[in-house]
């Protein structure tokens, strides 16, 4: 089974990769930094959060 995320977070992520697609990867060290530096986050653990479902939006992109 996967993880259930919020839709805030979903919304959030996937609203920030269609904006900046040149931005994301699936590294999710990165994508934490450009989290941090393209949206105000109002804790670690959400932008932590938003950076891992961006990590792994973006290996599903890959596999299709």
């Amino acid at each position: 089974m996967g993880n259930i995320r919020p839709t805030y977070i979903k919304r959030v992520a996937i609203e920030l990769v269609a904006k900046y697609p040149r931005v994301f990867s699936t590294d999710f060290e990165n994508n934490k930094a450009m989290v941090d530096k393209l949206c105000t986050v109002d804790s670690v653990k959400m932008r932590n959060r938003i950076a891992g479902y961006i990590s792994r939006y973006w290996q599903n992109q890959q596999k299709l």
